[in-house]
C-alpha cells in the first residue's frame, strides 16, 4: 500500500522477467468494478424503481464478436437492490449510450425513441430519392421553392430595418476613437466657435454693427397716457321760486363738469367766479346769492357789495361740510 505512488521501483542486478512465471487467465475474464447506473430503469421481477446515479459493485465483461469501429463493447452486471435480481446491459458506442438487455426496463425513452423514429425516416427518404428520380426532382423543385419564399421574407425584413434604422455616429466613432482623432476634433470645434464669435460681434473685422435701442410702449402705458384728467367741481346756484314776492331762497351746491379735464381742487387764479351766476327777480333786479340756506334778500334797496373771488372760494370750501 505504501508504494501506490511510487514510480520508480527497484530491480536487482539479476533480475530476469523471463523466469517469471505467467499466468493463464481465461480470455473473456470478469472483473468487479464501481459504477453508477446510467439511465432510469425498473425491476422486472418486483417492479423496483433504480434511478441513474445509483451505485452498484458490477461485473464487467468484454462482449465477444461485437465492436464498433474497432471499438470494444462492453457488458455490465448488477443486481437489483430489493429482490437482487440479476440486470444486464452494455455499451453502445455508435449513439453514445448504452443499451438495456435483461431483467429490467428502461423509463424515460420518449426522446431516444422520437429521434431513432426521425432517423428512420430519414435513411427511407435518401433511399427513396436514391432509387426514384421523379422523387428526387420533385424534392428539389420543392427545396429550391422554399429557399426563394425565405430570400424574399429575409429582403423584407432587411428593407424593414433599413427604414426603422437610426445610426448613432456618435458611438460609431467612439468605437474607432484615439487621441490624434479627439485631438483634431477638438481644434477643428475650437476653430468654428471662433469663426462665430467673430461673426456675431465683430472681433478683428473691418464691418462694425450698429446695435439701436429701441424702446416699444406697452397697452397698459399707452391707456394710461391716453387717459383724460379726473372731471372738475364746478359751484352753481339753485334757487326755490317758491318764496314770498320780490325774494327767492338760493342755495349753493356743487357738481362735476365732465368737460373739463382739470383735476378736482384747482381753482383758476383769475376772477372769473365773480360773475359766474346772477339771478333776476321779476323785477328785473339782481339777486345776491347767499352763503346760508336760511339767509334771505329782503329789498332791493339795500347797498351790493362787490363779491370777490376770495368769499366765492370761502363758499365752495364751505359747501363739501354739508
Amino acid at each position: 500500500m505504501s508504494e501506490r505512488k511510487v514510480l520508480n521501483k527497484y530491480y536487482p542486478p539479476d533480475f530476469d522477467p523471463s523466469k517469471i512465471p505467467r499466468m493463464k487467465l481465461p480470455r473473456n475474464r470478469q472483473y468487479t468494478v464501481r459504477l453508477m447506473a446510467p439511465f432510469n430503469m425498473r425491476c422486472i421481477t418486483c417492479g423496483e424503481y433504480i434511478y441513474k446515479g445509483k451505485k452498484f459493485n458490477a461485473r464487467k465483461e468484454d462482449v465477444e464478436g461485437e465492436d464498433y469501429l474497432g471499438i470494444r463493447i462492453y457488458r455490465f452486471y448488477i443486481k437489483c437492490t430489493r429482490c437482487l435480481q440479476e440486470i444486464s446491459f452494455k455499451t453502445d458506442p455508435r449513439n453514445t449510450d448504452y443499451e438495456i438487455e435483461a431483467g429490467a426496463t428502461r423509463n424515460f425513452m420518449a426522446l431516444k425513441l422520437a429521434e431513432e423514429q426521425a432517423q428512420r425516416e430519414e435513411d427511407e427518404r435518401k433511399e427513396d430519392e436514391a432509387t426514384n428520380p421523379m422523387k428526387l426532382l420533385e424534392n428539389r423543385t420543392k427545396q429550391s421553392k422554399q429557399e426563394l419564399e425565405l430570400l424574399e421574407s429575409l429582403e423584407e425584413l432587411r428593407d424593414l430595418n433599413r427604414r426603422q434604422r437610426s445610426v448613432d455616429y456618435d458611438t460609431m466613432l467612439s468605437q474607432f476613437d484615439t487621441k490624434d482623432v479627439q485631438k483634431k476634433l477638438e481644434a477643428k470645434q475650437e476653430e468654428e466657435d471662433e469663426k462665430y464669435i467673430r461673426s456675431i460681434f465683430g472681433v478683428g473685422g473691418s464691418k462694425k454693427k450698429v446695435i439701436s435701442e429701441e424702446i416699444i410702449e406697452t397697452v397698459e402705458e399707452m391707456h394710461a397716457a391716453s387717459a383724460p384728467d379726473p372731471p372738475k367741481k364746478i359751484a352753481r346756484i339753485s334757487c326755490d321760486p317758491s318764496a314770498k314776492s320780490g325774494t327767492q331762497e338760493c342755495t349753493l351746491s356743487k357738481s362735476l363738469d365732465v368737460s373739463q379735464s382739470r383735476s378736482v381742487g384747482i381753482v383758476s387764479k383769475k376772477g372769473g367766479l365773480t360773475g359766474l351766476v346772477r339771478l333776476k327777480s321779476s323785477s328785473d333786479q339782481a339777486i345776491k346769492p347767499t352763503l346760508a340756506p336760511a339767509q334771505n334778500v329782503s329789498s332791493a334797496d339795500e347797498p351790493k357789495p362787490t363779491p370777490s373771488g376770495l368769499s366765492l372760494l370761502g363758499s365752495y370750501s364751505g359747501s363739501d361740510s354739508e
